[in-house]
């Protein structure tokens, strides 16, 4: 056990994680107490190192790629004071700081921790119902669904196009941009389809971030854009091909079940069903050629297993699972 306790924070390593849990007076940064108290297990760190200095170092821990989704949204962005992963430590505590170090490095050597990236997120990503101000409007986001709502500041073109609102399924992706001094930020969501590179200001899929308010809305636009990407398909999670060697997949052995259980629905013709890819409706006249069925084919499978992934770990109980999994399957 090694625990460091100070203004900022206390970090304390039992073995397994590293429990970060941020204090909470004024000195603290919004992010840091929107986040809250954050475990990160021993798998997902790639490093750490104690940066001394005059008056005090730096505590700063190095997460494997792909493990955290603030992290991947925030891409290295982050300043330091709202950098979660850091911690300030004061002159008279570096020894604590150099043994928190050094006890954490000989877990990782022991445990054969990689430090190469994840194909999936080991980190949850921040609570959910959230909500982020920025300069033109309002975002919110449940956990299932994004909704965007302009103030009387949005350019007319999103006053005109109107309140957006999305489910997960219909983006491909979000992307955020800190404010530097009185360079506007942005966050950006991408509905899936084709999209024209268009200004922060101009784009009705996009809320602008005042340069001037960096602090205040770094915090919850982040937060946010993070909560939203752990709940998106892992960038590096490849599908499974065929051929792939048994075992592969930790949810490989349901595969076969799943095609034989779901395969017909999703291919059957006539009737009304769920919009498809790019707006299409798959079974109705005029819908998307028959070759695009095996991509919603994948989609299902991989939802699936993800949600296997999370009952197995324990993030979801039995009935979480049973209502995630018929949600998945009705919404295909």
């Amino acid at each position: 056990m090694a625990e460091i306790i100070q203004r900022s924070g206390t970090w304390t390593f039992d073995g397994e994680a590293v429990r970060i849990v941020p204090a909470t007076g004024k000195q603290v940064h919004p992010l840091r107490k929107g986040l809250g108290e954050v475990t990160v297990p021993l798998t997902a760190i790639a490093g750490v190192a104690y940066e001394a200095g005059r008056k005090g170092g730096r505590l700063r821990l190095r997460l494997r790629e792909g493990a955290d989704p603030l992290t991947q949204i925030a891409a290295g962005r982050l300043p330091d004071a709202s950098d979660p992963y850091q911690l300030a430590v004061e002159q008279d505590r570096e020894g604590v700081a150099e043994y928190f170090t050094e006890e954490l490095r000989r877990a990782l050597l022991l445990e054969e921790v990689p430090d190469t990236p994840c194909d999936r997120y080991l980190l949850p990503g921040p609570a959910v119902p959230l909500t982020a101000a920025g300069t033109d409007g309002t975002v919110s986001f449940d956990g299932e669904r994004v909704q965007l709502r302009w103030n009387w500041m949005a350019a007319e073109i999103k006053s005109q196009a109107g309140a957006r609102d999305y489910a997960l399924a219909e983006l491909d992706g979000v992307e955020w941009t800190p404010a530097a001094g009185w360079e506007n930020g942005s966050l950006r969501f991408l509905p899936k389809g084709r999209h024209p590179v268009v200004k922060p200001e101009h784009d009705p899929n996009c809320l602008l971030l005042w340069g001037v308010r960096q602090a205040r809305e770094t915090g919850g636009s982040v937060l946010l854009a993070a909560a939203v990407t752990a709940r998106l398909p892992h960038p590096a999670g490849a599908r499974p091909e065929a051929g792939a060697a048994p075992g592969a997949d930790p949810a490989a052995d349901s595969d076969s079940a799943a095609h034989a259980a779901l395969g017909p629905s999703l291919t059957k013709g006539g009737g009304e069903g769920p919009a498809g890819p790019a707006g299409t409706t798959p079974g109705t006249a005029g819908s998307a050629p028959p070759a695009e069925a095996p991509a919603d084919h994948d989609e299902l499978l991989r939802r699936l297993r993800e949600l296997g992934e999370l009952h197995r770990e324990g993030v979801l109980t039995d009935e979480e699972f049973a209502t995630a999994k018929k949600a998945v399957i009705d919404r295909f």
